[in-house]
């Protein structure tokens, strides 16, 4: 080959450049798998996209896709938004995008826009957007806030009489292990189509015009596919539950269905069985409070009466004591009295040997009282002796 009949590299890439943006100047709708994803701090967002062949991981076709900071400020929170995603590694997306091409980098997707259905399907797009209405108008956490009484013993079931899951409520309600009492009034409604969220709805507006009759609401429906269980999603009935006036819980589906009835209510559960425990468990919980209330009731009450029982026992040894004490020192003194009325009695002297003088029956106490050749009587211990005076000497 000649010289003369080579070109340059850059005048090839030129070529392929001038002939692919002028036969694909206009944008594509692309699908393909974002296999690596990197954010620029300028703002750019890069991203490797792939497509794999069908039921295969082998990748058929690869390239580079590039979002401009610009476009990336719109695009990326508004799929966030509607999906309730981010854009990441394994996703599948659908994207518009515009072909370029550069001498330096080669082929680049310029994508412009990302479809968010395409990566989570209509239903779940429309699911999102309910979400997010409910959140806007403040109503997502309403019925959350409200207060459940204590005992919630009246309640109000929302689902078909004919259902499963309403049997499984009933029955799991009704025959705990504990024997607690509850009573149970059904509002018959359709639980899937598209005349249910209505129906739920009309149930939800008996329920509330005897409100004082009952202490919370139970929707309850078995397990469904998809789209059996696509009411529970309606905006509508949301926006009724959100707003009730008692608490509702739900219980829909199996342990993996999550709907929008169940964010807005006053409790989700898993299933109808799940709910019937939501509520028992509330009862025991209780009834474990208030035994272990009467257990430090009865403790304490023990306690009080020891307490007092040592109280009174010190009691009693202080006026046992006192009463001792004082005993003692009373019977002190009537020994003291004793001894002085004894020492102060004229029979004690005459035991020791005195004699009491009488004259004309009156003791004397001066011979002055006397005259020779009188009578005295001499009293004595043992008796009296009669005397005759027949001298008077003074000391």
């Amino acid at each position: 080959m000649r010289e003369g009949s080579s070109i340059g590299l850059l005048e090839l890439q030129d070529e392929i450049k001038e002939t692919l943006e002028r036969e694909l100047k206009r944008g594509y709708w692309v699908r393909a798998e974002i296999s690596e994803i990197k954010q620029q701090s300028t703002g750019h967002c890069y991203l490797e996209l792939v497509e794999r062949k069908e039921g295969e991981e082998s990748i058929s076709a690869r390239a580079q896709g590039i979002i401009w900071a610009s476009s990336f400020r719109m695009i990326r929170p508004y799929f966030s938004s509607t999906t309730g995603e981010e854009l990441s590694r394994g996703m599948k997306i659908l994207v518009k995008a515009q072909v370029q091409y550069t001498a330096l980098y080669g082929l680049s997707l310029i994508i412009s826009d990302i479809d968010p259905s395409y990566t989570v399907g209509e239903q779940e797009l429309q699911r999102q957007r309910t979400i997010m209405r409910l959140k806007e108008e403040g109503m997502f956490e309403m019925n959350s806030t409200l207060e459940l009484p204590a005992l919630p013993s009246k309640i109000a079931i929302i689902s078909s009489e004919n259902a499963a899951g309403y049997r499984d409520f009933i029955k799991h309600l009704h025959n705990n292990e504990y024997g607690f009492n509850f009573q149970t009034q059904l509002f018959s409604s359709l639980m899937q189509g598209a005349t249910a969220p209505q129906e739920i709805i009309s149930s939800l507006e008996k329920i509330a015009e005897r409100a004082d009759e009952f202490d919370l609401v139970v929707i309850v429906r078995g397990g469904g596919s998809v789209q059996d269980l696509s009411c529970f999603d309606d905006y509508e009935l949301a926006a009724n539950i959100a707003q009730f006036p008692i608490p509702v819980l739900t219980g829909i589906g199996h342990d993996h269905d999550f709907h929008i009835a169940d964010m807005v209510a006053f409790q989700g559960l898993k299933t109808p069985t799940a709910t019937a425990d939501f509520i028992i468990e509330i009862f025991a919980s209780e009834e474990q409070h208030l035994s272990y209330i009467l257990q430090r009731l009865n403790l304490a009450i023990r306690n009080r009466s020891a307490d007092e029982l040592a109280v009174i026992d010190r009691i009693e040894s202080k006026v046992h004591s006192r009463a001792i004490e004082r005993i003692s020192k009373e019977g002190y003194k009537v020994e003291l009295l004793v001894q002085r009325i004894k020492s102060g009695n004229p029979l004690t002297l005459l035991d020791k040997g005195y004699a009491v003088p009488l004259l004309n029956g009156k003791r004397i106490k001066s011979v002055e009282s006397l005259a020779e050749g009188g009578d005295l009587i001499l009293i004595m211990a043992d008796g009296k002796i009669e005397c005759k005076v027949e001298k008077i000497s003074k000391i």
